[in-house]
């Protein structure tokens, strides 16, 4: 933990706020890519996790996976319900819990968008706490402090625990739940690219408290990570425009906006180890592969209605394997964890994959779990009346827009 001057306060709280700023951001960007008839269901599940998420992460999910600091697979209940937190130490401790509290909101979040169109929203309200306690908590535990984290592998702000994690267990939810009807035949393109770009500015503007906040300081660091994070959106973002363009002759709002939010997955965890121009390249090449990544659900016949597995899972995945190439220990004080291009070995490759490999199949095989135990009881999936006239009507008895028909 860094000094508590007020100065790193101050810095950790503001960051809080603009993480807690990027679900509705999320919440638009989602929204404007899913159909007229479902975009305010789209945006209450994404509240739903601000609105569930920081309670149980103040009740038992901040104690679990952070008491005691270097425990291996766990925490206890030292903190539960913030137990012996206080502000003797300048309101450091406060401030980094809810700084972390934000992380965990948006984490199921994430998922929401490979569900679209068709998950109950009863079978959402219980998936998002159960799936925080046990998917989200240990994963989290495992990178940041636990075992993980202690062999040697590096996760900046939330490569690995955050986009990972909740990438490979949207690929698990969709196969439970199975294909939106009419699709892959019917196209389902975006209803309000404005909505879609609004999301995708406010996103990149919360992401600087998301990376350059982790550093937990006003501090070098935090000047390192914001550059980075500013740099990889803007490369992976151009990529992805001139991928399409030479593909499909034609540049789109679509693409540059994906292009963006891969280029910020990409770099997350990564923004505090790198430096120069790594960020530039990460960006490049996530936006390449994630461009190309977004076409696999076609090929393999997973409806991940929003592109969740493509950018959040696939740019995850690169950006923290990148780190075993790009890693300046120059920059964060371990020599010992050196990037191939800076002298160093293939053990922090090695490393960077243990820990996306072992995040991966905790995450996809409880997800798995927990969907199917949904399935059996209460049910995950609308019936066909209500997929076909709109989840914002059937679960929600609103909607989005009063003129026009549905689409």
């Amino acid at each position: 933990m860094p000094s508590h001057d007020s100065g790193n306060v101050a810095w950790v709280l503001v960051s809080a706020a603009l993480v807690l700023f990027m679900t509705p951001g999320l919440a638009f960007f989602y929204g404007g890519m899913d159909r007229t008839r479902n975009v305010l269901n789209m945006l209450m599940m994404n509240f739903y996790c601000v609105l569930v998420i920081p309670v149980l992460w103040v009740v038992v999910g901040y104690s679990l996976s952070q008491t005691p600091f270097g425990n291996d697979w766990i925490g206890n209940f030292d903190a539960f319900m913030l137990t012996g937190i206080g502000i003797d130490d300048g309101g450091m401790t406060l401030a980094t819990i809810a700084y972390l509290g934000m992380f965990a909101a948006i984490t199921p979040a994430l998922i929401s968008g490979a569900v679209a169109d068709r998950m109950k929203f009863s079978a959402w309200a219980i998936f998002v706490p159960v799936w925080s306690l046990l998917v989200y908590v240990p994963v989290f535990k495992w990178v940041f402090g636990g075992w993980l984290g202690q062999r040697g592998s590096l996760d900046f702000a939330g490569g690995t625990a955050i986009h990972v994690n909740a990438g490979i267990a949207a690929l698990a939810a969709v196969l439970v739940l199975g294909k939106r009807r009419g699709w892959p035949q019917e196209g389902h393109p975006p209803h309000s690219m404005p909505l879609v770009m609004l999301g995708t500015g406010i996103l990149w503007f919360g992401w600087f408290g998301f990376n350059a906040g982790s550093a937990l300081g006003a501090n070098g660091q935090a000047a390192q990570a914001f550059m980075n994070t500013f740099l990889a959106a803007a490369a992976a973002g151009l990529a992805w425009v001139f991928v399409e363009w030479l593909r499909d002759g034609h540049p789109t709002n679509l693409g540059a906006a994906s292009g963006i939010v891969a280029g910020l997955v990409a770099i997350t965890p990564a923004a505090g180890y790198v430096s120069g121009a790594a960020p530039i390249w990460i960006g490049l090449i996530a936006g390449v592969v994630c461009c190309y990544a977004v076409r696999l659900k076609l090929k393999f016949k997973y409806d991940d209605a929003l592109d969740v597995v493509g950018v959040h899972f696939v740019g995850g995945l690169v950006g923290s394997l990148l780190i075993g190439f790009f890693a300046n220990p120059e920059f964060f004080g371990a020599t010992f964890r050196k990037g191939i291009f800076y002298g160093g070995n293939v053990r922090l490759l090695a490393e960077q994959a243990l820990a996306n490999g072992s995040a991966m199949m905790w995450s996809f095989g409880v997800t798995l779990a927990i969907m199917i135990v949904l399935k059996k009881t209460i049910g995950v999936r609308v019936d066909a009346e209500a997929e076909t006239t709109g989840l914002d009507l059937a679960l929600h008895s609103e909607t989005a827009y009063h003129s026009g028909g549905l689409h």
